[in-house]
């Protein structure tokens, strides 16, 4: 059996982190419910260098195929490093984890066969120059998939709610806003195809989703 990589958990940090890292790994199990069978039929077929943009306590890792998949996963928050190194173990997967952000990918161009990206668009601060260091980092004709709950329609009581508790979901929810209309920044990033639909699953103020997968060109 593979054994993953050991990982250590470097100085104090926040107490938000801490607690963030916390809710992935036990609060967040009603989500991963709802949304297993979209993972599933998302990342199953994915091959070569696979890398996850906020891998979190690693949910995602049980979906990827045993065989064919190199995972590296670029995570900025080391209270989740105990949580994946768990998950990994448990899988008998060998994980490659890198600290950095989504908008300075440590990897090089054109190096990735697959981005995944799960829940993770809400946070970062610059979604377009995230984007644009996915399109960076995938091998021609490589793939970006992903599952990102996004704003309600404009004009509706749920988008009034997500915008006001906007701030304070933003300062527990490591950076993350409810209100983000995240397809069109995928929209306008530059991906040769695009398909994604979108989804409502039960979930408390963040229920609008949208799924799918963008292309680079070859």
């Amino acid at each position: 059996m593979r054994q993953a990589q050991t990982l250590s958990c470097p100085g104090p940090g926040t107490w938000r982190q801490r607690l963030f890292a916390w809710a992935l790994a036990y609060v967040g199990k009603k989500l991963e419910k709802c949304v297993a069978p979209y993972k599933g039929r998302l990342l199953i077929d994915l091959s070569g260098t696979v890398l996850e943009i906020g891998p979190g306590t690693g949910a995602n890792l049980r979906y990827l195929a045993k065989e064919g998949v190199r995972w590296l996963g670029i995570e900025p928050n080391p209270y989740m490093y105990p949580y994946l190194e768990r998950e990994a173990n448990l899988l008998g997967m060998q994980i490659d984890v890198r600290q950095g952000t989504a908008e300075r990918l440590p990897a090089p161009d054109s190096s990735v066969e697959a981005v995944v990206s799960t829940l993770v668009l809400c946070c970062v601060p610059d979604q377009q120059r995230a984007l644009q260091e996915v399109l960076r980092v995938l091998k021609p004709g490589g793939t970006f998939v992903f599952i990102e709950h996004v704003a309600a329609p404009r004009g509706t009581w749920l988008r009034r709610l997500q915008q006001w508790v906007s701030p304070l979901w933003r300062h527990l929810g490591d950076g993350c806003r409810p209100d983000r209309e995240t397809w069109r920044a995928i929209e306008q990033a530059g991906f040769t195809q695009l398909t994604y639909e979108h989804c409502t699953l039960p979930v408390p103020i963040a229920s609008p989703h949208i799924i799918g997968v963008a292309v680079k060109s070859p």
